[in-house]
């Protein structure tokens, strides 16, 4: 029998922090993985995570954590994917130093990702901005905190672990305003803040006396808020907002939509995708493309500039309200 956990230790200590010195977000998405296993190890096996063997650790049950995750926790074939990567980098590294479980590593690597069908991005209109920006109950300290972060997460576009990472001192609302972040792949950068976005953080901040290196946006203990935390407030401000804003029950409002959202704003107002590729941080402008591909409005554009013509473009209307609704089986 042979420990999961000093190897385990090892992979986090000497193969991640020492030799591909992984950034902190990398570090804590491989720990969530990991935490999550071996929970759900204990579910089924009742031992202690510390108890846990690497015979326990077969494909049938990393198979079946695998569809755990998608069936009951509602987890998307990219996020299964992603957490089967870390457990194929994990086993990787074992097979260096447990070759007596080359049959196991080998069937575990051998799991294949699921193939996924791209869709277009969930963004939202600015009537839906504006009732989730209203949302937050402004009366209380917790309510001011979160319409702060909802007003700097739209505007900016910054991912959730950029959000919570941001610090007192990594806010900057004099001449050139803007925000300060240890963005994916250790690479920094700055983004700038509009007018109203500066005036709620300038109210904000007031407010929060923080230290510099304090987080900007804290539990009401003072730590930095979690990535279940931030999940969680946008998922009950957009139910909130529901009542004001009915289109929003059609649609699934989590942090990474408030990030779609922001490169769709500018993308709306003109500015060219390579400058929205660097504003979001992408690694290449091909990232940034998705964007092209779920406005609407550039594509009607593009459909006016071929009409023939003599004729007005424009979409088509059928003439009488029964043609309408024969056409709409």
């Amino acid at each position: 029998m042979t420990a999961l956990g000093p190897t385990l230790e090892a992979f986090f200590t000497e193969r991640l922090m020492n030799q591909r010195q992984a950034s902190p977000n990398t570090v804590s998405a491989y720990r969530d993985t990991f935490r999550l296993l071996l929970c759900f190890v204990k579910q089924q096996t009742g031992k202690e995570p510390s108890a846990v063997d690497f015979e326990d650790l077969d494909a049938p049950l990393i198979g079946s954590f695998l569809d755990f995750l998608e069936h009951e926790r509602s987890n998307s074939v990219r996020t299964r994917n992603a957490r089967l990567a870390v457990l194929h980098s994990m086993f990787r590294y074992a097979a260096f130093s447990h070759p007596e479980h080359a049959g196991l590593i080998g069937r575990v690597l051998s799991i294949p990702f699921k193939r996924t069908s791209r869709s277009d991005v969930s963004f939202l209109e600015r009537a839906e901005v504006d009732a989730l920006l209203a949302a937050p109950d402004r009366n209380r300290w917790i309510g001011r905190r979160d319409h702060a972060l909802l007003a700097v997460a739209i505007q900016t576009g910054l991912r959730v672990s950029e959000l919570i990472g941001l610090s007192c001192a990594d806010i900057v609302l004099g001449k050139g305003a803007h925000v300060r972040c240890l963005g994916k792949g250790r690479k920094q950068r700055c983004t700038p803040l509009t007018a109203p976005t500066v005036e709620v953080l300038r109210v904000w901040m007031r407010e929060r006396q923080g230290g510099p290196q304090d987080s900007a946006f804290p539990t009401s203990t003072g730590r930095s808020l979690s990535r279940d935390a931030v999940a969680l407030l946008v998922k009950k401000y957009a139910l909130m907002a529901q009542q004001q804003c009915p289109t929003l029950k059609n649609k699934s409002v989590s942090p990474h939509v408030l990030r779609h959202t922001s490169a769709m704003n500018l993308l709306h107002a003109g500015v060219d995708i390579t400058v929205i590729a660097l504003w979001l941080g992408h690694e290449s402008v091909e990232t940034a493309q998705i964007y092209i591909h779920a406005d609407l409005s550039i594509k009607e554009r593009a459909i006016d500039r071929t009409t023939p013509l003599g004729t007005t473009p424009g979409r088509y209307r059928a003439p009488d309200a029964l043609m309408a609704f024969l056409g709409s089986l």
